[in-house]
């Protein structure tokens, strides 16, 4: 099928991005039903369902990039090692970790290396004890 190692490592590298496209799909239809259901349901604690919607967002958002960055990172280091797609690369890491951050702390209330929670807790749902 694959006469080269590079078609090998370019269809694995395309596998890698069509898990974390799917990640943030499915992450964000299933959250999305889990709100309607529960607003069909009649939940009476509405900002708990928003934060609970706006969390499992989040964290689908930030497990499917991830993996966008390993197919990235693999098609830069295994298939086109020059310094111009490794420059193209660390931007697009520097890019995609900004944004890992910066819903990490919309998620949790904190920044992903502080232990455990603020003082006021998480912005949203997310970690709240039930």
């Amino acid at each position: 099928m694959f006469t080269n190692e590079a078609g090998l490592i370019r269809l694995a590298t395309s596998a890698v991005e069509v898990v974390g496209t799917a990640i943030i799909v499915v992450g964000a239809f299933g959250t999305l039903a889990v709100f309607i259901i529960g607003l069909a349901r009649g939940v009476t604690d509405r900002a708990t369902l928003v934060a609970d919607f706006r969390s499992g967002l989040g964290r689908s958002i930030l497990l499917g990039l991830e993996f966008l960055v390993a197919a990235d990172i693999i098609n830069t280091v295994a298939v086109e090692p020059t310094i111009e797609s490794l420059l193209v690369l660390a931007g697009i890491v520097l890019i995609r970790t900004f944004l890992s951050f910066s819903l990490e702390v919309e998620i949790d209330g904190r920044w992903p290396w502080q232990k455990g929670r603020s003082k006021e807790g998480p912005s949203y749902g997310a970690d709240r004890e039930r």
